[in-house]
């Protein structure tokens, strides 16, 4: 992929030095500082979010969390290990605020958990459903259009979760289908 991306840089910038050599560097110094931008804002709404699971791990509220979808957690990851089920929760719960980058570290924690157990199906569920994440509330995505002067930044908000409902709907289902399939052919 970072081949991909450099060829196109680098045909791009060939093709504008001989549009328009005058805007060469103009348009690299503003697409930085468009980038440094983006990335402090990022920045912030990960130190925020990440410290609000801090302390809702700290407070408990995380096992709170496991508790109330231990059902779920149960039925749909197949484990009754606690420190697997809070780590989903949080998982979960960070993923349904649209923070994906303050849930993958309670997915890998989940992960080596059901890893112990060798729990196989379990890993492989969440991985797609961590990948596909429905967010109720997509805040890093409002939070980037906010930061660049959207007129409307939570705009975002339907489309946002018709289409991750949709992706983890068809993730799971399709991983469902092929895993029955896999034990199907195995027997």
């Amino acid at each position: 992929m970072n081949a991909i991306f450099a060829a196109i840089f680098i045909i791009s910038s060939v093709f504008l030095l001989f549009v328009s050599p005058d805007k060469f560097l103009p348009s690299l110094l503003s697409g930085a500082e468009s980038a440094a931008k983006m990335s402090l804002t990022l920045f912030c709404i990960y130190a925020v979010w990440m410290g609000l699971s801090r302390i809702a791990e700290k407070s408990g509220l995380s096992a709170g969390a496991a508790r109330a979808l231990k059902p779920l957690s149960k039925k749909l990851f197949k484990t009754d290990n606690p420190a697997a089920q809070e780590n989903i929760a949080m998982n979960l719960s960070c993923n349904l605020l649209g923070i994906g980058g303050a849930a993958t570290p309670f997915a890998v924690k989940a992960i080596a958990q059901l890893e112990k157990e060798k729990n196989e199906f379990a890993q492989k569920l969440l991985f797609i459903i961590n990948a596909t994440s429905i967010q109720i509330l997509p805040t890093t995505v409002i939070a980037l259009r906010a930061g660049a002067n959207s007129a409307a930044a939570y705009d975002i908000f339907l489309p946002s979760l018709i289409c991750t409902c949709i992706s983890t709907v068809t993730g799971v289902l399709l991983y469902l289908v092929f895993s029955k399939i896999k034990r199907g052919a195995g027997n």
